[in-house]
């Protein structure tokens, strides 16, 4: 995790370097966020209403988008965690624990959904023969 963290950081500062270099402006890091984040964000918006578009004509569009939502705060939540555990250097800050973490909330997602879809199926039955 420690590793992946570095990668990640070392990315970032080539990005940065790439963009001093390329268009010879030098920024701030308040400023560098400002517009990577700001353009970041909105092309990842436009995508996400792209795609919640499409998910919302689907049947189970709450129950799908619910999911996603839920999901990703899970991995917002596995992260911190982990970059909790390296602070406070309690645990060991690993990616394969924030893997089995959401492993863990998947299982108890199919979980759900198949005794959702046994019991919807019990009832559709159950309506049909009257």
């Amino acid at each position: 995790m420690r590793e992946l963290i570095k990668l990640m950081a070392n990315r970032m500062n080539d990005i940065h370097d790439i963009l001093v270099d390329t268009f010879g402006v030098h920024m701030t890091d308040k400023e560098l966020h400002f517009w990577v984040i700001g353009i970041i964000g909105i092309i990842t918006y436009f995508i996400v209403y792209f795609c919640f578009k499409i998910i919302e004509k689907m049947q189970w569009s709450i129950t799908i988008l619910s999911f996603i939502y839920t999901f990703t705060v899970m991995v917002v939540l596995v992260f911190a965690i982990e970059l909790q555990q390296a602070i406070t250097n309690r645990g060991n800050m690993e990616f394969a624990d924030a893997v089995m973490g959401l492993w863990g909330y998947l299982v108890f997602f199919l979980v759900y959904i198949v005794a959702a879809f046994i019991i919807y199926t019990i009832i559709k039955l159950f309506k049909g023969k009257k």
